[in-house]
This record gives structure tokens, C-alpha cells and sequence, in this order.
């Protein structure tokens, strides 16, 4: 089997998928932007050849790069980034060489837009929140305030994140958004109350999860984002049968066949009129891909399972022979900024959590404004513990 697998360098953990699939017997090629010598030993280790182009975002190049691989090495029989921002290409250059193992065109349109998005999670029975699309037509953004009450969220109706995404909270706030009207389609949607809970895992090829589990994220990226705040979120150790029901007709419906995938909903802390009660799950969006930054070692962690694994398994099995773990935890991300007082010290952390600490380093400036600086990951037993961990690592002097 010969795969492709685009830019993997980056997150620089993701070398674990082309060794998972090396260990399996694929024939791994990759494609990126970084020069080889400055790839990890580790993933050198696992590449039959490694194509590098000035920039992956130039498709004439990504296409002579895939072109040249299927000279060298015949017949593609997948390609893959697991990147979000790649999604769309991955897509295109499956279309353009007939590589029918991963999404085509038809599918990333069903998930580009957060409109389209929709009509998927309708399909599977998950309420959505009512939207708007921006128009010029200030009125109408108006009329549908009127509707739904302020706050409103506005984002990029295809986007990564909390990418230019903004909450309006009042007439002024509505007013200063017009007055910047964006170049590219936004969307409108009534404000939630609930904590953004996600289901995350791997699909097989019947769009019906083979692994599963979910992270919380108590803080919005939104708000993160917009108060320079500090991020924290955590895989938990046991998911929630109401949210998995969820989760697996979302899949389902999506039709997400053969891939990672990370679904995100609002679990409801004030009832909805229309939507649910406390407790009830709304649908936020999905990414087909999987969660950001370093979460599929927090998976592993606190499921004691090899989530690399179980994606090179379904690759070329379309099964998951791993091993699936017993043992399961609170795996706790806290994120500190740059130019932050902290009341403890990075050696007070280390001191005080030692091995249960079992990620700690400096975030890629690419997600440094989503996901802090310096990160602190670590292995806890109860919710006691984590609520304890966050605090230790982000209170400010």
C-alpha cells in the first residue's frame, strides 16, 4: 500500500502515524514545506521518500508532487494530512488522481460550511441553533436579533477555530461589525448557554466509530481568544452514554467514513426553549480530523490506548486490532502565555506534579493564539485533581 501523507512534520507529533503505518506494512511517502534535514530522526525513519515543495498551499506544485510520487512508486492508494487546514486540498488531489480511500469533493463541501453543517446534524436528530446569514442588509441582522436576543455569535461560515469569530453583545457591537463588514460570508447564530463538550475517535469504513472517547473545554477558544486567557481543557476518563448515542448517529449522518473525527456540542447548563434542558446536547460543528495541538496523546493517555495505532489499523484493515486499555484518567491540559505573572513557577510545577506530569513544552507559534505558550499536560485521577492542576499552573501572581 502506498500512502501519502501530506505535511507530516506538523503538529511534530503526527510522525507517529506514519510509523504506525510503517509498522503495519505501508509504504509511506510524505510531501511538505520543510526541508529534510530538518525533519525528526523519527520520521525520516518512517518515510520511503519525502517530496518537498515551497509551499503546500500551492496546488500546481502539490499536484506535480503527487504526480511524481505515482512515477516513482505507482498507484496512491491514500492521501492524508489530518490537518484541518488541509482538509480542502487533501479532497481536491483525491478527486484529481481518483485516490478513493478518503473524502472527495462532495463530502468536504458538506463540512466546509458551519451552515451546511446543519442539515447533517438535523439529519441525525441533533437540535442546532438558529442562524442568519450576514447580508449587507443590516435590518435583517437586526430582525433576527430581535428573534433570538443579544448575545449573537458571528464567524467565517468556513473557517478553522475561533478564527475572526466575535460575540455581539449589544447595538454598538452590531454597529462597529458593520462598519468593518467582512469580504468573506459570515453567519449569525443564537447564543448558547452549556459547556463545548466534543466526541472525538476514528471512524471505519461503514461511518461507524471504531474508537471513541471525549475532551471538555470549560473556556470557549472564542473567549480565549478575544481575552488573551489562558487555555485549559481535558480528555475524560469515561464519556457520557447520552453524548456517545449523540456523537455515533452525528457520524453517521455526516457519513464520515475511514477518518478521525472531532464532533463539537454544547451540553446545555440553562434550558433552551426549543433546543433542550440542562444537560441535552446541541450541536456546534464538526471537524473531520483530529482534535487540535497534542490531543491525541491526551486520548492515549487517558484511555490507555494508541490512537496512532488504531488509525493505521483502520487504514489497512478497516478494523482496530489494539489493545483497548482499562486503566482511565482525567488527561489535563493547562496552557500559560508569554509575558504573564504566574503565582507558581514552571519549577514549582514540575516539583509538585513530577510524573504525573507526561507532556510539558512550548507550543508552535502557528497554535500559540488558541492554545498558550507553554503547555503542562498531565495524568490525574479525579476531578478534585484536575480542578487542582489548573489552578496550580494558571493562577496569576
Amino acid at each position: 500500500m502506498n500512502f501519502i501523507f501530506v505535511s507530516p512534520n506538523f503538529p511534530k507529533s503526527y510522525w507517529q502515524f506514519c510509523d504506525r503505518l510503517k509498522r503495519n506494512g505501508v509504504n509511506v511517502l510524505g510531501i511538505g514545506d520543510c526541508p529534510y534535514d530538518e525533519l525528526s530522526w523519527e520520521l525520516k525513519n518512517c518515510l520511503t521518500e519525502y517530496y518537498k515543495v515551497s509551499s503546500i498551499a500551492n496546488y500546481e506544485e502539490m499536484y506535480r508532487a503527487v504526480a511524481y510520487l505515482i512515477f516513482r512508486h505507482g498507484k496512491i492508494d491514500w492521501l492524508e494530512s489530518n490537518n484541518e487546514f488541509w482538509l480542502e486540498q487533501d479532497a481536491r488531489l483525491r478527486t484529481d488522481f481518483n485516490i478513493t480511500t478518503g473524502a472527495q469533493n462532495d463530502f468536504i463541501q458538506r463540512i466546509k460550511a458551519k451552515s451546511a453543517m446543519k442539515d447533517s446534524y438535523r439529519k441525525a436528530g441533533v437540535p442546532v441553533a438558529r442562524h442568519h446569514m450576514v447580508s449587507p442588509d443590516k435590518a435583517a441582522a437586526e430582525a433576527f436579533i430581535a428573534e433570538v436576543g443579544w448575545p449573537v455569535i458571528v464567524k467565517p461560515d468556513s473557517g478553522c477555530g475561533a478564527e475572526a469569530t466575535y460575540k455581539l453583545k449589544c447595538q454598538e457591537d452590531l454597529d462597529n461589525f458593520y462598519t468593518n463588514y467582512p469580504p468573506y460570508p459570515y453567519i449569525m447564530e443564537e447564543f448558547i448557554t452549556g459547556t463545548i463538550v466534543s466526541f472525538d475517535g476514528i471512524a471505519g469504513p461503514d461511518a461507524v466509530p471504531l474508537f471513541w472517547t471525549s475532551n471538555e473545554f470549560p473556556t470557549p477558544i472564542l473567549d480565549i481568544v478575544a481575552d488573551y486567557g489562558d487555555l485549559c481543557y481535558w480528555t475524560v476518563p469515561q464519556i457520557d452514554e447520552k453524548l456517545k448515542d449523540t456523537g455515533f448517529r452525528t457520524i453517521k449522518a455526516f457519513g464520515a467514513k475511514s477518518r478521525f473525527f472531532h464532533c463539537e456540542f454544547f451540553r446545555l447548563t440553562k434550558a433552551k426553549p426549543g433546543l433542550g434542558e440542562v444537560g441535552d446536547y446541541v450541536a456546534l460543528e464538526v471537524n473531520m480530523r483530529p482534535a487540535g495541538g497534542y490531543t491525541p496523546d491526551m486520548i492515549n493517555f487517558a484511555n490507555s490506548v494508541d490512537s496512532y495505532a488504531i488509525w493505521a489499523d483502520m487504514v489497512t484493515s478497516g478494523e482496530n486490532h489494539q489493545y483497548m486499555g482499562h486503566e482511565h484518567y482525567y488527561c489535563v491540559y493547562a496552557a500559560r502565555r508569554d509575558g504573564k505573572s504566574y503565582l507558581n513557577s514552571h519549577e514549582d510545577v514540575l516539583n509538585k506534579y513530577g510524573s504525573r506530569i507526561v507532556m510539558c513544552d512550548r507550543m508552535p507559534d502557528a497554535l500559540a493564539l488558541d492554545m498558550g505558550n507553554q503547555m503542562y499536560t498531565a495524568l490525574l485521577n479525579t476531578e478534585e485533581e484536575k480542578d487542582e492542576f489548573i489552578a496550580f499552573v494558571q493562577t496569576l501572581a
